[in-house]
């Protein structure tokens, strides 16, 4: 007890176990909220992550292993360059038709999420790359193959972009870093399953008639439509909308996402975002960024069995295995580099400038060096860089995107840039440039130069409009 004003007695005991009693259930609240937002993240991260994941590293297995077909049974005679009567420009043109229908396909898929709900697009886009792809197994001809590839282009256009803008509806910025290294990472994995499938199936060489290649094809299309129907049925949509979600964690996942963040209800068409879209630097700076390292440092994987075969090691079959440690390398620097990145040990900015420089380094060894096993350990390097790249950079690009409009476009447009390594990459290392590639790498150090100009540049001009709306933020607070 203590004496108050005028005299009166002032029990500090009930005041001071009140106030303890609204500190515990302030506490008990935050504690329930935190437990709940913990649960919730779960179940979205099983999809968007788990099943997206899964996916992808069908669709990985599918663009590896037409790379891969190039020398499947070669020594039988039974390889599909003979089989179609492909000289080495038709072989590179067959692989990339495939990027041109990316190419031109890409930005306008994604932003067919404002008109199509997630799980029907996905249904749609999942379904027809897993039928195209089978029928890859029965083309004849230069022409059908090229028909054939055109179509996988056009349906599997849509998948990555859409993955990421679909994420965007999901999660804050800050927490998409590891999950798209995650997600980014298994693809890459898959890349060495493409090599291990590839030399398992070269063995069902003739069998139903049929050679090994067309195996190939044929069986790695099957997973995809199966996978179509789970996309239908069990992918949710949006935060507002998800089946899955109670009322209490909707609420909870519209209220921690920003106002600028794309939302499934906005489902009109905004000229006005398109416009500042285009009017702003950082298109054009992501593009080259984008551009320059598809063809730089990701055009290799275009080409990749081929260039490890030309190295002299061993058959065709066993260079399909050797194909597995530069992408199993991949998984696991580009994993690492997602965990750094979320617990803030690292910046993206300086881990994209890094990834680059290394990569003109494993070139220019490429380049000087005779021994191949010293040039197998640079390609393996070569090739964990070109995977990671993209992944590290791909929040700050989405960041710097606001609206689902903005959002949509933006994402589909620059992912569209690194399709230009698949029309390049296949022409870069013909194999009239092998076994020494000096030219191939020559022409990547160039574009390797120019990717970190754009990263530099993009660096910069994001720098700047954080500090712009700094300090508007901070000439707001002082008016109030």
């Amino acid at each position: 007890m203590t004496s108050g004003k005028g005299g009166e007695q002032v029990n500090t005991t009930n005041i001071n176990s009140h106030t303890t009693n609204e500190l515990d259930v302030e506490n008990a609240d935050i504690k329930r909220n935190a437990e709940l937002e913990k649960r919730v993240m779960r179940k979205i991260d099983f999809w968007l992550v788990g099943f997206y994941s899964f996916v992808y590293i069908f669709r990985v297995i599918d663009s590896n292993n037409y790379a891969n077909a190039a020398i499947i049974n070669l020594e039988a005679g039974t390889g599909i360059k003979k089989e179609l009567n492909l000289d080495p420009s038709q072989w590179a043109w067959t692989q990339s038709i495939f990027s041109y229908s990316y190419l031109i396909f890409e930005p306008t898929n994604t932003i067919l999420l404002k008109g199509f709900k997630p799980s029907r697009w996905m249904f749609v886009l999942i379904l027809t790359w897993g039928i195209c792809a089978c029928s890859a197994g029965t083309a004849q001809n230069f022409s059908g193959m090229m028909c054939v590839r055109f179509a996988i282009g056009v349906a599997e256009a849509g998948f990555y972009p859409a993955v990421l803008y679909h994420m965007a509806f999901w999660y804050k910025p800050s927490e998409m870093p590891w999950r798209i290294a995650l997600f980014y990472s298994l693809g890459q994995l898959s890349g060495a399953l493409s090599g291990l499938l590839a030399y398992a199936i070269s063995f069902m060489d003739g069998a139903g008639g049929l050679s090994g290649w067309r195996w190939l094809f044929i069986l790695e299309g099957i997973p995809a439509i199966l996978l179509s129907a789970v996309a239908l049925f069990g992918l949710p949509d949006y935060p507002e909308t998800a089946r899955m979600l109670t009322e209490e964690e909707r609420d909870l996942l519209k209220d921690r996402l920003f106002s600028s963040a794309p939302s499934g209800k906005d489902k009109s068409w905004d000229w006005k975002a398109v416009k500042v879209l285009f009017s702003s630097p950082t298109v054009y700076t992501f593009s080259l960024y984008w551009i320059g390292h598809g063809i730089g440092g990701f055009g290799i994987n275009y080409a990749l069995p081929t260039v490890i075969y030309d190295l002299g090691f061993t058959s065709t079959a066993l260079s399909q295995l050797m194909n597995i440690p530069p992408y199993v390398a991949c998984f696991v620097f580009l994993n690492t580099i997602g965990v750094l990145l979320h617990k803030g040990w690292i910046r993206p900015w300086t881990t994209a400038v890094a990834i680059e420089s290394t990569t003109i380094i494993c070139y220019i060894i490429l380049i000087t060096v005779s021994n191949s096993t010293v040039k197998y350990l640079a390609l393996i390097v070569a090739t964990s860089c070109a995977g990671s790249a993209y992944p590290v950079i791909w929040p700050e690009r989405i960041r710097a995107l606001e609206g689902t409009v903005a959002a949509g476009i933006g994402i589909g447009l620059t992912n569209a840039m690194a399709q230009f390594s698949g029309i390049a990459g296949p022409h870069i290392y013909d194999t009239v440039f092998g076994p020494t590639y000096k030219i191939s790498y020559v022409i990547c150090l160039c574009f390797l130069c120019a990717s970190i100009t754009g990263i530099m540049l993009s660096w910069w001009l994001v720098w700047r409009k954080d500090r712009q709306n700094g300090l508007l933020a901070r000439d707001e607070r002082e008016e109030e």
